[in-house]
């Protein structure tokens, strides 16, 4: 293990220990993606780490080799707020209504969401039963002004005693886009365990291996996510620590995620979409899959280059729509810059506006505050929604074309 006082190298699988691991692809040095620096301030420094992706063809778990400190990665002042996003309010009210599918919940009963931001989950279960929340970034304090508890920590040995003494064992953990961001995942699941009732069930969600590949989601590849979970290595890890998967679906958050429910015992039935998803997972996972998709790496990037290449020769100028954490691992993979990108839209309310993309000098600002009538094209960075982008930009009176990076890059009205 390498390692520096910010981060360090891990040399064998993060789930399953095994110490050989197939490298898919190298990003190259990539600062963290919370690393946005004020405009005003007129300081350029950023801290960059090593991008590695690999698979463990043991587990078939995806993970990168850097795990950076976490201080850096998860800040007091982390930028990113669930409730400002539609797709996750209504993911998290459709998960509140299917737990009750399988689990009888009572008032006295503690829902416990490890990540749990602005509490925008929570509040989908704080009529039914009682509801905590942790979280290490202010914006726990706008859950608390909302009337539900969380506790300003990191999820750890620490926190899980105090949890206990205070709280007593949960009903239900949930652990939605935070579950691959968290170092040490078998201790980790060892405190979820130790914090959850007999008949408890634990419920995470995380970006979904195979979209990655299949779908060429390398943009979602950044230290922030340090594993990016199969069925199969999920499997794998929680038979590891006596835990059982029993039910299982794929979800459209972030891209394509996949929602997997966990029991301490086998009291739960197993679903017949677990099966089905695991038995699909048999086929996609190959050798030959995983080639293929590092030679579609690079050339996504060369065609996008090519593109913006002959866009800005016509003296045309190029906005970015949206500055999601992805964005940053397509921008420092591809090279794009100010002179390429002239800023890139958030909308309004946004903590990114009045920052530069970390590593860069390609502004933020308000989508509010240009003329898109002789505007000619729109780049978009978070192209897994762009449906719902074009509509809202089209309203704006944009009349030009979008250029879409991915899965292959390519220029739509």
């Amino acid at each position: 293990m390498g390692s520096n006082k910010h981060s360090k190298i891990l040399t064998k699988c993060q789930a399953c220990e095994n110490p050989v691991l197939k490298k898919i692809f190298f990003f190259g040095f990539v600062p963290s993606v919370n690393s946005l620096i004020k405009i005003e301030e007129n300081k350029y420094e950023s801290l960059f780490f090593p991008l590695d992706f690999y698979i463990c063809q043991n587990c078939w778990l995806g993970q990168i080799s850097c795990v950076v400190d976490k201080k850096i990665l998860f800040p007091k002042t982390y930028p990113y707020t669930s409730s400002t996003t539609k797709i996750l309010r209504q993911n998290f009210e459709n998960l509140s209504n299917e737990i009750q599918d399988f689990i009888n919940i009572k008032k006295n009963n503690l829902i416990i969401d490890i990540g749990s931001n602005d509490g925008n989950l929570l509040s989908f279960f704080k009529s039914k039963m009682r509801v905590l929340g942790i979280t290490p970034e202010e914006i726990g304090r706008s859950a608390i002004k909302k009337g539900i508890p969380t506790i300003l920590d990191y999820f750890n040995n620490e926190s899980r005693i105090k949890i206990l003494k205070k709280y007593g064992k949960a009903k239900i953990i949930t652990a939605t886009n935070v579950f691959a961001h968290i170092d040490k995942v078998n201790n980790l699941i060892l405190n979820i365990k130790k914090c959850l009732e007999d008949d408890g069930i634990f419920v995470s969600e995380s970006h979904y291996l195979t979209k990655v590949i299949s779908e060429m989601q390398y943009d979602t590849i950044y230290h922030e996510h340090m594993r990016y979970y199969s069925l199969t290595s999920l499997n794998k890890l929680f038979l590891k620590n006596k835990l059982y998967i029993f039910h299982a679906k794929e979800i459209p958050t972030h891209g394509g995620s996949i929602r997997v429910y966990v029991s301490k015992n086998k009291r739960y039935k197993k679903t017949k979409t677990l099966k089905k998803i695991l038995n699909k997972e048999q086929k996609i996972f190959t050798t030959s899959t995983l080639e293929n998709f590092k030679k579609k790496v690079l050339e996504s990037k060369l065609e996008l280059i090519s593109r913006i290449n002959l866009i800005k020769k016509e003296g045309y100028k190029i906005y970015g729509v949206g500055a999601p954490s992805r964005a940053s691992t397509l921008i420092c993979y591809t090279g794009l810059d100010e002179n390429m990108i002239n800023a890139i839209l958030e909308i309004k309310g946004s903590s990114k506006i009045g920052k530069y993309m970390p590593g860069t000098k390609i502004p933020v600002i308000e989508e509010g505050d240009i003329n898109y009538k002789n505007l000619k094209y729109l780049l978009l960075f978070s192209w897994h929604i762009k449906e719902d982008l074009k509509r809202v930009f089209r309203k704006k009176g944009f009349k030009g074309k979008f250029i879409i990076p991915l899965p292959k890059c390519r220029i739509e009205n």
